[in-house]
């Protein structure tokens, strides 16, 4: 089997890599509120999936290759699936504490009679 020369194809994924970085610092100045992080994600994403493809050789790899490294892929999602859901649920952690109040003898006490 002949070794193929892939300079040419390197060279135009390192393009595209530039082209997807530019793309995202160009997304990271707008303000785009909760859209900007959907879309620099999926921008990551596809920047993910062009070195997998490319510099992993993943592309012309055996057929069994390709179902380990989806699977790779699709663990992953599970647990970014998992920590942003995880994230969500945190409702109770943005309520704020209760500040301690001073007493007229120099004991510092809770405001919540719960920890008192």
């Amino acid at each position: 089997m002949a070794h193929k020369d892939h300079t040419k194809i390197y060279f135009l994924v390192f393009a595209a890599l530039m082209v997807l970085l530019v793309l995202t610092v160009s997304v990271a100045y707008l303000h785009l509120g909760a859209l900007a992080l959907t879309i620099t994600l999926l921008i990551a994403a596809t920047k993910a999936a062009i070195v997998m493809l490319f510099f992993m050789h993943v592309k012309y790899s055996s057929p069994i290759s390709r179902i380990f490294a989806l699977a790779g892929v699709v663990w992953l999602g599970i647990m970014l699936a998992l920590t942003f859901s995880d994230f969500q649920t945190r409702g109770w952690q943005s309520q704020p504490r209760p500040q301690p109040t001073a007493t007229s003898g120099g004991r510092t006490t809770s405001a919540d009679p719960a920890q008192r």
